[in-house]
Parts: C-alpha cells; structure tokens; sequence
C-alpha cells in the first residue's frame, strides 16, 4: 500500500515539474514577446495623433460636415478639369517630338501645336483659380478644425506655388515643339535660298529676276512664322530669315562684281565708267533684287508687318544700299571741274528715276540711315551741278586772259565748250540740269524756267566769243590771226550746226560764222600768198627790169627774191595748223592755184635762162611739183598732248582757269 503511495507521489511530483517548467517557458517567451513589443508601441503612440487627426471629422459636428461638403465640391470641380487638361497635354508630347514629323505634315503638327497652345491657354487662365479656390478650402477646413493643422499649412504652400504659373505648366513641351519649327524654318530657307547665277562684271542684269521661293515653300514658312512669332521668338525669326535671305542678295551682289564701290577714283573722267556701271546695278539692286525680297518678305511675315520692316532692313544693309551711297559720295566729292557736273547729274539722275522705289523700300523707321545718306546725296548733288553750272561762264572769261594757241589752231576751250554745251542741251543731260536747277531754286524759294537754262548756256556761248577777238589780237603776226579766227569761226560752223546748240542759236548766227571763216580765208590769201604770186608775173619782171642788168641777171634776181620770200613764208606757216581737214584741203588748194600756175609759167619762159648756168641751182631751188607737194603738205596737224580741263579752288573759292583748254585742239577732222 506504501508502494502505492510512493508511486502516487511521485507521479505528482513529476507533474508538478512539468508544470513548472512548462511556465517558466512561457513566462520566458512571454518576457521576448513584451522586449519586442515595446518599439512597436512606440510606434503606435507616435501614430496616434495622426490617426487623432484623421478621425478628427468623423468626430465633427455632422452639421459642419455638410456644410463644408458643398464647398469642396465647387473646388474640386475646376481643379479636375485642371488636372485632365493636364493629361491631355502629356498625351500630345508623342505627335510633337516625333522626329520629322513637322517636315512630312505641317498643317498636321501645327494643328497639333495649336491644340497645345490652347491647352496652355486653358491652364494658364484656370490653373491660379483652381488653386485660389482649393486655398479657399484650406481655409475653410482649418477654420473649422475639421483637417490636421500641419496638412493643411503644407497644402497651403503648394497652392501658392500654383497660383502664378512658371510657364513650364507643360514641362518645356511648347519651347521643344517650337525649337522643331524653328529648325523647319530653317530648312525650308535653305532649300530654297540659293545665290543667283549671273554674269561677272559690266553685264546688267536688267531682264533678270532673282529666283522665286516657290509659292508651296511660302504656305509652308508662312504659317511657320506666324506660329513662332506669336510664342515670341521674333528675334530668332528674323536672325534666321535675314541671314538665309540676307545670304542670297550677298552672293549675289558679289557675282555683279561691286569692288569698285569700296574704291572709288578721286577724278570725275576717271568716275566715269564706274558712274555708269554703278547706276546700272542700283537699278537692278532697288528695282529687282530688293524688291523681289521685299515682295517675299510681306508674304512670309503677313501680318506681322514691323517684324517684316526690320527683316527687310537688315537684308538691305546685306545688299549694299549704304555702299552704293557711298559710291555717289564719292563722286560728289570729287575734284571739281567740268566733268564733274556730268558725273553729278548722272548720278542724280539715278537716284531721281529710283525715287518712288526708295520712298516704297526705305521709307520705315527702321531704314532712317539710308533716307538720311540719301536726302544728304541729293543734296550734295543738287549743290554741286548748280555751284560748276554757274561758275562755266566765269571761267570762260578768265580764259580770255590766256594766250591763244602757238599754232593758230582752235583752242581747246572752243573745242571744249562747243562740245560740252551741246551735251548739256542733249536729251541725256538737259532735262536733268533743268530738273536739278528748279529744285535749288524752290529751295531758295524762287522759281525756275528752261528758258533761263538756254539763257545760260547763250551766254556761256557769247562769252567764248568775246575771247576770240581778244586772241586774235595777242598774236603779234596779222595773218596768223587770220588763221586762228578762221579755224575759230570754222569749227563754231561746223560743230555747231545741225546741233541742239544751233537751235538756241538760230540759223543767222551760224551763217554769219560761215561768212566770217569765207573773210579771213580771204584776207589771209590777200595778204600772204596773193601777195608773192606777182613777183612771177611778166609785169614785174617788166618792173624789175629797168635796170641795165641782163635778162638773165634779172630772172636770178626775180628767183632769188621768190626763193628767200618763199622759204620765209613755208617755214613761218608750217608751225600753224588748220585742224579742219576740209578746210585744210580749201586753203591748200587757194594756196597752190595761187603759187604754182605762175611758178610753172615763169619756169617755162624764164628758166632756160639760169637752167644752163653753172650756179643754176642756186637760183631754182624747187621744181613745180616739189613746190606744189610742200604747198600741199602746210597746216598740217601734229601730235598734241592733251590739256585738261579743271576748276581748282584757293580758300574754299574757285579761282583758278580751266587749265589747258586754250591750247589747240590739233586732232584731224
């Protein structure tokens, strides 16, 4: 029975062991499990004003709930549709930023980019109200205690930074899209800007037109242009236009040669080809190459019409309008003299038939340095013609103190001035000198009249003829002036009929100078040749005989005297001239009719007399036909060098004579 109860015992002890150690295990696990615990419920405690917070409305009065809900159904409404068009403008990124997708559609991405532009319009216009009003629920909330302080202040600073958009609301997406139109722009420029092939030097381009931009490549940059300069990038619009167009006129100026603008001579005679040249290619550069440009210009940029005036402008100062002025400068500038004003009134003339096209071209703002350099050209032009002008005749009577020329030729002031006259009363110059004269005097507030224009030149004229009587009496021998006035009178005659000077002049005037050249050749007849030819005559071998010499003394006597008169007068009168082949060949041949019949006479009846003679030859020194050939070789013309004929200046007032014009002109008719 003790067994029993042994083993009873036991059995309980060894339970009751189980049973301790079974909870020592859990209180074991239960110490780990409460070690983990406590960070989590740190956790949770620093979570639970947050969960407070949020719970906050639902612990609302359920009246500031519904009064509050209103409220932000009228925020979130605008600020959904903020937030769709949002989408809508991240959904348009694929169709702009497609590589060569403006090129192979344009209207299509421009259709795109508008849709764009409108959507930033929308935001732009919607976004800062959207958030206004989201702010406004904000306040509201924070009012009513119905959100967490905290959450609402950090809302709050978000919609401030949404109340004024950056300009980025689509992420650069417009900026990107325009870089590529810009970048078409720039292609279709260059496709079609090409120089123009044209001739080299001298060769003007009148009939030719630089090559058009096709009207489909105009639709294109047209509407291109349009949609950049209304995003603002007028700048770029017109660096690019100007420098592609700009590029055109450049080469294509420079293939016309235009060196000698930047080079002009500092002589009007010398200015000469350059002048007309130069006219020529401000013709073509106004009226065809600018023109063109400015043609294109107003239909790339539309309305946009003062970006299209500052385009333009830029493209002219590329196409060497300024240069051109320069150039006109240049021969306003030039040493005065005659020449000069035909120079002057050739550029003048010029610019006059350029004038509406000027005025059309540069008349902006944007063109005021070229208006001014031109007005200032004009006016220089118009000074300067009018100041040589006036002066011709002063200086055709300073000449009347110059000795006449040593060969009795013309001198080349009649030369000059009958040749110079007749030019400014040709159709080339003569309107234009009348066009030049009525401006200078509208501006001194009188009137001219072409009338006073011949008046002028009649004077010029009739002072020039006051010289001649002078001349003539500076030379000391009196049958020179008969040839000098005779060549004078001849040359007036015949240079001046059937000429625009001869109308002013009226036919009696150029009759009476036939009749003078008829007069002098006359006297000069009488008073040399006519007055040798006797000493061949029977008479006066009659009259030469009344000595009590022989008749062969007499006959070597008579030919002596002929010989020595003879020689005296050939070799006086082969250093005077007669310019005038016909009028050579006249007086020659009075010359020789006058000498030679009688010579060849006297030989005949008188020269077997001396011809046997031992010492013949010292008294027949000429045969008829080598008497007649040196008759026939006298006023011959020689080799001149030329004069000149210039108006110089001493303390800014022009004093000197047209230096060289009184020589003769020695050239053959």
């Amino acid at each position: 029975m003790d067994q029993d109860v042994d083993d009873r015992v036991a059995a309980s002890l060894a339970a009751a062991a189980r049973s301790l150690r079974a909870g020592l295990e859990r209180s074991r696990a239960m110490g780990q499990a409460l070690a983990r615990g406590g960070p989590r419920l740190e956790e949770i405690q620093a979570a639970l004003p947050a969960l407070e917070a949020a719970v906050r409305p639902i612990r609302a009065p359920m009246a500031e709930l519904a009064a509050a809900g209103p409220h932000i159904d009228r925020a979130v409404g605008p600020a959904a549709a903020v937030l769709k068009v949002f989408d809508a403008v991240h959904g348009l990124e694929p169709p702009l930023l497609e590589p060569g997708a403006a090129a192979r559609d344009l209207p299509g991405y421009l259709a795109v980019l508008g849709r764009l532009e409108e959507a930033l319009r929308f935001l732009s216009g919607n976004c800062g109200l959207a958030a206004e009003w989201l702010a406004d629920i904000v306040e509201y909330l924070g009012d009513h205690d119905l959100a967490d302080p905290r959450f609402l202040a950090e809302v709050g600073v978000a919609l401030d930074g949404l109340k004024k958009p950056s300009g980025y609301l689509d992420g650069g997406l417009l900026a990107a899209a325009l870089d590529v139109l810009e970048a078409e722009f720039r292609r279709l420029l260059a496709e079609h800007s090409a120089p123009l092939a044209l001739q080299q030097q001298g060769a003007t381009p009148a009939s030719t037109a630089p090559a058009r931009v096709p009207t489909a490549a105009v639709r294109k940059l047209s509407p291109i242009l349009d949609r950049l300069l209304a995003n603002g990038r007028q700048d770029h619009c017109i660096s690019l236009y100007a420098d592609a167009r700009g590029g055109v006129v450049s080469a294509s100026l420079h293939a016309l040669g235009l060196d000698y603008l930047h080079n002009p001579a500092d002589d009007a005679q010398a200015l000469g080809p350059g002048v007309e040249l130069w006219g020529r290619h401000l013709e073509f550069v106004v009226r065809r190459l600018l023109e063109s440009e400015r043609q294109l210009c107003a239909k790339v940029f539309g309305q946009h019409k003062d970006d299209a005036s500052v385009c333009f402008a830029e493209i002219a100062s590329r196409a060497s309008v300024l240069d051109f002025l320069r150039f006109g400068r240049a021969a306003a500038d030039a040493k005065k003299d005659p020449i000069k004003l035909l120079r002057l009134l050739e550029v003048f003339d010029s610019l006059n038939k350029l004038r509406l096209d000027f005025n059309r071209l540069f008349g902006g703002k944007v063109c005021a340095d070229i208006q001014c350099q031109t007005r200032d050209l004009v006016k220089l032009l118009v000074d300067g013609s009018v100041e040589i002008f006036e002066e011709l005749i002063v200086q055709v009577e300073l000449q009347r103190h110059m000795p006449p020329p040593a060969d009795g030729g013309v001198p080349r002031l009649v030369t000059f001035i009958v040749e110079y006259c007749n030019r400014l009363l040709g159709e080339k110059y003569r309107p234009v000198l009348a066009q030049v004269l009525t401006i200078h005097r509208s501006w001194r507030k009188e009137v001219f009249s072409d009338k006073m224009l011949a008046v002028a030149v009649l004077n010029i004229v009739k002072a020039l003829e006051a010289n001649f009587d002078v001349w003539s009496k500076a030379y000391g021998n009196k049958i020179q002036s008969y040839i000098f006035m005779m060549n004078t009178r001849w040359h007036f005659y015949k240079h001046v009929k059937a000429t625009k000077l001869a109308e002013l002049l009226g036919d009696v005037w150029i009759r009476d100078h036939e009749k003078f050249k008829d007069f002098y050749l006359t006297v000069f007849m009488r008073d040399s040749w006519g007055a040798l030819s006797p000493l061949l005559n029977r008479e006066g071998l009659i009259l030469f005989s009344k000595g009590r010499a022989t008749a062969k003394d007499l006959v070597k006597q008579r030919l002596k005297t002929f010989n020595a008169r003879f020689s005296e007068m050939f070799h006086e009168q082969s250093a005077w001239i007669i310019p005038d082949k016909d009028l050579r060949r006249e007086t020659c041949d009075l010359v020789i009719q006058a000498i030679v019949p009688p010579y060849r006479s006297y030989m005949q009846n008188y020269g077997p007399l001396v011809e046997q003679d031992a010492s013949a030859s010292k008294y027949v020194k000429y045969t008829v036909d080598g008497l007649e050939k040196m008759l026939g070789s006298l006023f011959a013309p020689r080799p001149r060098r030329s004069g000149s004929f210039q108006i110089g200046h001493s303390n800014g007032k022009i004093t000197s004579a047209m230096t060289g014009m009184y020589r003769s002109a020695s050239t053959v008719k």
